[in-house]
């Protein structure tokens, strides 16, 4: 097929790009770059991806909707896989616009280049963050998740709640996945885990919010792309029985899925230093500090649509994941 790809100098846009080329897609990624982070960082995820020719780069920011719309109409891809947004809950609270720009701005450019296009199918990244003040657990997608905490998570349902208006009014068959705590090789400088292993390598403290109480459910890189692949191949369907009068947030009478994609088994954040002080050979210096505004205690997904459906469930054990990490780490840098 031909895939248009969002995000691909980014985390999980690099992994799925080259899992989309390996087995025979054409891909055409856009990314603006930008210096959120290390941009050279994403041109080293980038690299690999240039050398392939299957591969075409769109260097664009999917907040303009005049680039946007014209990489739709010249490229005309059969599906879309839309990873390209503004990340970080703390960061929403220091540069909210950011977060209008790229997850709601740009997120409407995509629909209408889908809409206008003839996509087969868009999947969209949403996130664990929408379940908010939510608190009964497991994270099931058809749980009522009307209660953000952060203009991060907010921006996310609302990309949940354009999706569907989309997969209603014009029949485009739309699939949110909602991810959960991503880490691994080639991941953000700005997750705990990154910050975690740079700092004890380097003999300097870390900030451990919520006295380390916080639980995640953890999910490895090479999941969250094998649930990616699966939930594109497997095109959004209307749920039949779906009723008005007992609405089901997960589906919908039009083709609209929404996913969990977690680990489905939460660690404490104290465990998970464990086990990268293990892995790294010293221990941490650790700043106790309270819970940060936006974040929430703890996150635990429900996966068994996601089973049902793709026949996929997340299954890397964290200690295996935080091994692979370290390992690039040490690589990428030198230590």
């Amino acid at each position: 097929m031909k895939v248009l790809v969002t995000g691909t100098a980014g985390f999980i846009g690099s992994h799925v790009a080259q899992r989309l080329l390996e087995r025979g897609d054409e891909v055409i990624g856009v990314d603006n770059v930008n210096d959120y982070y290390d941009p050279s960082l994403k041109e080293a995820r980038l690299a690999p991806l240039l050398a392939h020719d299957g591969f075409t780069e769109v260097r664009a920011d999917i907040a303009d909707r005049d680039i946007m719309a014209e990489t739709f109409r010249h490229h005309r891809p059969e599906r879309v896989v839309h990873l390209a947004a503004q990340a970080g809950v703390r960061y929403s609270i220091e540069n909210p616009n950011a977060y209008v720009d790229a997850n709601l701005v740009g997120h409407m450019n995509i629909l209408e280049g889908c809409r206008h296009n003839d996509v087969e199918h868009l999947v969209y990244a949403s996130s664990s963050s929408v379940y908010g003040a939510n608190e009964a657990m497991p994270f099931s997608v058809h749980d009522n998740v009307d209660h953000p905490l952060s203009l991060y998570a907010a921006s996310k349902k609302a990309n949940e709640l354009m999706a569907h208006t989309y997969s209603h009014l014009y029949g485009l068959p739309t699939t949110g996945l909602r991810f959960f705590t991503v880490y691994g090789p080639w991941g953000r400088p700005d997750m705990a885990l990154f910050i975690f292993t740079r700092k004890i390598l380097a003999g300097e403290p870390i900030d451990v919010f919520n006295y380390g109480h916080h639980k995640r459910d953890f999910t490895y890189i090479d999941d969250i792309v094998e649930g990616v692949i699966r939930t594109l191949d497997h095109v959004a369907e209307p749920n039949t029985d779906w009723r008005g009068d007992q609405p089901d947030p997960g589906t919908s009478k039009a083709p609209y899925r929404v996913y969990n994609i977690g680990s489905n088994n939460p660690v404490a954040l104290s465990r998970f230093i464990e086990i990268i002080e293990e892995r790294v050979g010293r221990k941490a210096e650790k700043n106790l500090l309270p819970m940060q505004p936006g974040d929430v205690p703890a996150t635990y997904a429900d996966v068994d649509d996601l089973i049902q459906d793709v026949g996929y469930k997340p299954d890397t054990p964290v200690e295996e994941g935080i091994a692979r990490f370290v390992d690039w780490y040490r690589s990428y840098y030198q230590v």
